[in-house]
């Protein structure tokens, strides 16, 4: 396929008509946009713009040989920085090869001008008028080629959200993520990204028809075996438990909660008030008092930014441990915060021994809950 600088830029259209007057800039910003397109680096651009500085107009007529700028190379060094004159060259060699600019020879190949009175009666020079003549080619291809980069920010969007979600599943792709990640640090082109989108959809689809079955375990892991599924629901009464231990007076209700709240400690193998006992410093951050596993979940996330734990990680975490002990993880790792070095790597590693079956909250609780005891009996 032919590129724009290859089909008769710069010169007369088929039909013989010029365009209107256009704005230099404008020009040159669209240029900017479709460079790619052009083979222009921004160097060549550099130069371009140089050449329109010394065109006092803003509009640029169409009309051939009515906007010749007559610049010596000295002075578009100057202009350019100190710009090397072979440097220079270069550029306008590439300019008027493409052309963008056409050129004007005198005699002695010098630029000049010669003025009857205060009009320019003869110039010799670089030429600017192929840009309005050309202005619609280079909208088009500028144009084009945002839609392209808007284009491929999205297929690079896509393609981190859909790693993301891998990351979140489950360990084991190592490979296709390092592979999207080293992807994602690149300049891609459409197909590479396109390609690697597909890729990583198909991954996310095979594993969750792997883990579909899971949705029903999740819930079976917080019941007690000897129980029936209708126990899984009581999990809302920890609410109505912690209220009435919060308000202390004796109500009807009162012994079948503590039954209830008592068969939880026993299943997960500490109770949301044992936690706290544990862990106070979460009531510094949560002052209205944590009344629930839901509360205490909320908060965990709350709290997890804060310390430097990352969302993925205490997503894995909840899958890997429950999000009963996740929260509960969380804040224990808040009780001892000055010790641990990277909050994050730590509930990684817990999460690891949860899904090996080595991890268990109740020695992290006994450990808080004999320090705070020392503490007590040291004060």
């Amino acid at each position: 396929m032919e590129k724009a600088s290859q089909i008769a830029f710069g010169r007369q259209d088929p039909c013989g008509r010029l365009a209107g007057d256009h704005d230099k800039w404008d020009l040159l910003a669209a240029l900017t946009h479709a460079a790619a397109e052009f083979d222009l680096s921004h160097r060549t651009l550099g130069v371009l713009k140089a050449l329109l500085t010394f065109f006092p107009e803003r509009a640029l007529p169409a009309e051939p040989d009515s906007a010749i700028v007559f610049p010596s190379n000295r002075k578009l060094m100057e202009r350019l920085n100190g710009m090397p004159e072979s440097t220079l060259r270069r550029h306008l060699a590439a300019l008027t090869r493409i052309g963008i600019v056409g050129r004007k020879n005198s005699p002695n190949r010098k630029r000049y001008a010669r003025r009857n009175g205060d009009d320019t009666a003869l110039a010799f020079g670089f030429d600017l008028s192929p840009l309005a003549r050309h202005a619609d080619q280079i909208f088009d291809a500028a144009l084009a080629a945002k839609a392209r980069a808007g284009h491929l920010a999205v297929l690079r969007d896509q393609v981190a959200v859909l790693r993301q979600q891998l990351l979140e599943l489950a360990d084991g792709a190592a490979e296709l993520l390092e592979a999207a990640r080293k992807l994602l640090r690149r300049k891609p082109c459409e197909t590479e990204l396109a390609r690697m989108a597909e890729t990583l959809r198909e991954e996310i689809a095979s594993r969750t028809a792997d883990q579909a079955p899971q949705p029903s375990r999740l819930p079976s892991r917080e019941m007690s075996g000897s129980t029936s599924q209708n126990e899984r629901h009581i999990q809302y009464s920890l609410k109505k438990d912690s209220d009435s231990e919060a308000a202390q007076p004796a109500a009807p209700c009162s012994p079948p909660d503590r039954a209830d709240a008592a068969g939880d400690e026993a299943e997960n193998g500490n109770g949301l008030s044992t936690v706290l006992r544990a862990c106070p410093e979460v009531q510094s951050y949560y002052p209205g008092g944590l009344r629930s596993w839901q509360d205490a979940d909320r908060i965990a996330e709350k709290l997890s930014p804060m310390m430097g734990i990352a969302m993925p990680v205490l997503s894995d975490a909840r899958a890997a441990m429950g999000r009963r002990d996740a929260a509960t993880a969380v804040m224990c790792i808040l009780e001892k915060l000055g010790t641990i070095r990277s909050p994050g790597a730590y509930l990684r590693r817990l999460a690891q021994k949860a899904r090996a079956g080595q991890f268990s909250t109740k020695p992290m609780l006994d450990a808080l809950l004999q320090r705070g005891a020392g503490a007590e009996i040291v004060s």
